[in-house]
């Protein structure tokens, strides 16, 4: 059995569009800030890791599947784990739910990249900090 990561949010008005609902794309926010506290969790910053690894993270590719819609004052629930991993990337499966009712499912392709947009290896210390994280796979 896997670990998961998760964080809570509370739909605000800026969130959503003239009918209360949450606006499709701000569940990608929602997901970018789950991914900063997992990575939070494990002791680290994406500023920490572009100034000691001189890396970003960044999202190659999103498959997102809206089921249901959140509104006004919802309180949503993100669980985060990670599918698998290569040498210089990782798949991340995130989930959104209200009322634990599942209404976003993503997988979420990252990818570590140098300052000239190459790819470059998963630090260790992330790939040792992400081992209870791994979920499916792991490709090296």
């Amino acid at each position: 059995m896997h670990e998961n990561f998760y964080h809570n949010v509370k739909v605000y008005y800026e969130d959503t569009d003239a009918g209360g609902v949450v606006y499709y794309a701000n569940y990608l926010k929602y997901l970018e800030r789950a991914r900063t506290e997992a990575l939070a969790k494990i002791g680290l910053s994406n500023l920490q890791i572009k100034e000691k690894f001189n890396a970003l993270i960044i999202v190659k590719s999103c498959n997102i599947e809206y089921k249901k819609s959140a509104h006004l004052e919802d309180q949503l629930s993100i669980r985060s784990f990670i599918k698998s991993v290569t040498k210089t990337s990782f798949f991340m499966n995130q989930y959104i739910s209200k009322n634990e009712i599942s209404i976003v499912e993503a997988q979420v392709h990252l990818v570590f990249i140098n300052e000239k947009g190459k790819p470059v290896k998963v630090p260790d210390i992330i790939f040792d900090n992400f081992k209870p994280y791994f979920c499916d796979s792991i490709k090296l």
